[in-house]
């Protein structure tokens, strides 16, 4: 079976490598100069399924621990250090709401989040622990699904090429373009998202932290190296590119809300991408003739493309479809 993939971001690369090892022949077309240039390349990293739990839908969770295993076992690019979910003393109610929000956590007292991370010793009383959750670089990650395909001999690679979605030379033809498929799928939209990256080597964090706040919360995410990703904001619009003078303010104020000396930190990058995302913010997979499309990943790209990678090569090859997972979705949504 000939399956021609269109976008290289971690939706096409996932859902590309899922049908090589099947045994297709698969041509994975980006119009980008290379594979993870787009909405993934800015991507915080973070597998962190039962945190998601506090805002997302439970099939998002369930996605999510599958892919966990995923980026831990079958491309193992993840590191395996929980999450560490922390709030001042004044939003303590907003930690406790997030518990009940959630599962898979230990509450934890000031002694065990210093033994966790020793740079935060004092600063917090209370903490929520998911030792379970991971995290990767996004860049290396999709480097590293990228390289395991261009290895393999039933798969070609090409980048910086337009794909004409009128040309039908392929068994199964997968869109995975993410925003940039607007035009064929109005009920897309984009939420932008705005990210810094910090350098110092006046803090060392093991895993990532999240900072509740009732309305700027963050999460700091650890690269290595003395290089932190500080993210994200949420914005229902469409403008990539442009870090707005708000977000770097609240950002940077959040990350010295964590620790004091990442307000003498290096401020090495910035940048804004826009996500895919569908009006209830979960993912669809559409079938129509020979043409599958897969978006709407919203914020849980890296969190949920390897589980929906294979569910389009069940799609393709076996018939099955997502919706019944979704209205399983929405079931326990009216439950709750």
């Amino acid at each position: 079976m000939r399956v021609k993939i269109i976008g290289a971001g971690v939706a096409g690369l996932t859902t590309a490598y899922e049908f090589a090892r099947a045994g297709c022949r698969v041509e994975l077309i980006e119009r980008r100069e290379g594979p993870g240039l787009g909405c993934s390349y800015l991507a915080g990293g973070m597998i962190a399924p039962w945190c998601e739990a506090e805002s997302a839908e439970p099939l998002v969770v369930d996605l999510g621990v599958e892919s966990l295993r995923y980026w831990t076992g079958t491309v193992p690019v993840a590191e395996t250090h929980g999450s560490l979910v922390i709030a001042p003393s004044r939003d303590r109610p907003e930690l406790t709401r997030f518990a009940r929000r959630t599962r898979e956590y230990e509450r934890i007292g000031a002694a065990a989040i210093a033994a966790l991370e020793p740079d935060l010793e004092g600063r917090f009383d209370e903490a929520l622990y998911f030792p379970r959750e991971a995290h990767l670089d996004p860049r290396a990650a999709t480097a590293a699904l990228a390289a395991r395909l261009d290895a393999m001999d039933n798969v070609s690679l090409r980048y910086g090429v337009e794909a004409d979605l009128r040309e039908k030379d392929a068994d199964w033809i997968v869109d995975c373009r993410g925003f940039d498929a607007r035009k064929t799928l109005p009920a897309l939209r984009g939420v932008k998202g705005e990210m810094l990256v910090l350098y110092t080597r006046e803090v060392e964090l093991t895993r990532p932290i999240r900072l509740i706040h009732p309305r700027n919360p963050v999460y700091i995410v650890p690269r290595g190296d003395g290089r932190f990703m500080i993210g994200a904001t949420m914005i229902e619009n469409d403008e990539a590119g442009r870090i707005t003078a708000r977000a770097m303010l609240e950002l940077l104020g959040a990350a010295y809300a964590v620790h004091p000396a990442f307000a003498e930190a290096e401020i090495i990058e910035t940048g804004a991408g826009v996500r895919p995302a569908f009006a209830d913010n979960l993912p669809r997979i559409g079938v129509n003739d020979n043409m599958i499309t897969l978006n709407g990943l919203y914020r849980h790209g890296f969190l949920l493309a390897p589980a929906l990678a294979r569910r389009v090569v069940d799609v393709a090859l076996h018939g099955a479809s997502l919706a019944e997972e979704l209205d399983a979705n929405r079931s326990q949504r009216q439950e709750a």
